[in-house]
Formats: structure tokens, sequence, C-alpha cells
């Protein structure tokens, strides 16, 4: 039993989490710390990232921060390359980084449009592609992109984030096409309805917690410590022929009607 618990091990590993200041992100970087990790927090607001940091460095985790817009080409360069100089090279990414906005589609604007894809996917395109360079070297790496249930469904009011998502599945299939020959492994994680601050509007709403809590096998909200085994296992060697797999964490959302 020890022998296969080990296979989860990341000690001595480093881990890039995009968008980790707060919520999902924070909570799977804790995690892969829990894990053996070294973490690097990644977000635009310095101030809230040190503050994040120091959350963790308070469990025991070994922490460090680099603020960067995932949507800048030469920006997510340069500080990847001073992430692999300063704390070695970079072993597990996860593509967390992320926005929703909600409006009927007839009156979506263009600018918003333009704004959520280039944060939800593009910055998988852009901050993957620069790290699996490097991995590809040596050959190895695995990289979890975060997905969600509207990688599969669809809801009133959100069109164009379940179009992203389901960009970012469709993503996470082809890098592990074009990046399993060279000894990388790349999964998904799709969340469900979880407790986050960008969910609060929905947790407080009692019709739609009601209906959501109804529309769920496990009758209730996903919990942040939910998402934790799953990214450490698709981090792991324990998942080291797992490739181009969504792993659905939604209390069973996606097998119900």
């Amino acid at each position: 039993m020890l022998a296969a618990l080990r296979q989860f091990d990341l000690t001595g590993r480093t881990a890039l989490v995009t968008g980790s200041s707060a919520g999902i992100g924070l909570a799977i970087a804790g995690g892969l710390a829990g894990a053996g990790a070294r973490i690097v927090l990644n977000g635009r607001d310095a101030a809230r990232l040190a503050r994040a940091a120091a959350h963790l460095r308070e469990a025991g985790a070994e922490v460090s921060t680099s603020a960067f817009d995932v949507k800048d080409a030469v920006a997510v360069e340069a500080a990847v390359a001073a992430i692999e100089s300063q704390a070695g090279p970079i072993d597990i990414l996860v593509n967390n980084a992320g926005m929703q906005r909600r409006a009927p589609l007839q009156d979506y604007p263009l600018e918003t449009w333009r704004e959520l894809m280039a944060t939800n996917v593009d910055s998988v395109f852009i901050v993957g592609q620069a790290v699996a360079r490097r991995m590809i070297e040596r050959k190895r790496g695995k990289i979890v992109n975060i997905c969600s249930v509207q990688s599969e469904l669809g809801r009133p009011g959100i069109a164009p984030y379940t179009a992203s998502k389901g960009a970012v599945k469709m993503l996470t299939k082809g890098m592990a096409i074009d990046w399993g020959p060279h000894g990388l492994q790349v999964n998904g994680i799709g969340p469900g309805y979880f407790k986050t601050e960008l969910n609060q509007a929905l947790v407080d709403n009692p019709e739609f917690s009601a209906w959501l809590i109804n529309r769920t096998p496990s009758r209730r909200w996903g919990e942040l410590e939910d998402l934790v085994g799953a990214a450490v296992f698709l981090a792991s060697d324990a998942s080291r022929f797992v490739n181009g797999h969504i792993l659905y964490v939604d209390g069973g959302v996606t097998a119900s009607l």
C-alpha cells in the first residue's frame, strides 16, 4: 500500500498554477503543496499574490510568486524563463486562470467576448506552449487545464463561457496528442458548481441553490477541497498513463439529465 501511495508524492517538483491568488487556483496550489510540490503562484495583482503566498507558507508550503498577464505572450515567455532560472524546471503546470461574464447572447458585447476568449482560451495556449517547449526538451511534464461542466453542458446567459470551456476541453486533447510522444501528460479537471467568491451570488440565491442541489446526484455544492485529490492525481506519477482525459469533479451533474 505504501508503494502505491508513493506514486502521489510530488516532493522535489515545481508547480506553476495560473490564476492562483484565490478560489480554485489557490486551493489546487495548496493541495499540490501538501503533496510535496514547490509552488509558484500567478496572478496580475502582486499584493493579492503576496497574501496568498503568506497563507500557504503558514501551512508549511514552499512557495514563490510570479505576477504576469497570462494573455501576454511576451510577458509569459519572460516569466516562465525567470521561474525556471530561479525556482527550477517547471514539472507541473495548472492552467487555471479564467473569467465569467453573464449576459443574454443577443446582447453580449463583442469586446467582452474577446476578453473572455483571451482569458479562458488564449492563455491556455500561450502559457501551455511556453512551458511545454521546455518540458519537451526534458522529455517529461504534467499539464492540467481547468475545464468546467460547461465544457459539456450549457446554461442560459453563459453561451460564450460554454464555448470557451468547450475549446479548452478540445485544446487539452490536442495538447495530449501532440505532446504525448515527447513524454508529457496533458489532462483536464472539469469542476462542477463550487462555493467560491465568483459564485457567491448563486450560492446566496435560494432558488438557484435549491435547483442545483436537486440537480446534483451528490445533493450539495462542491467544496474547494473536493478538487485537491483530482489535481494531485493528474499532477503525479499515479496518472502516468492518463492522457487527454477530462476528469469531471461535479457531484455527478454531467451524468444526470
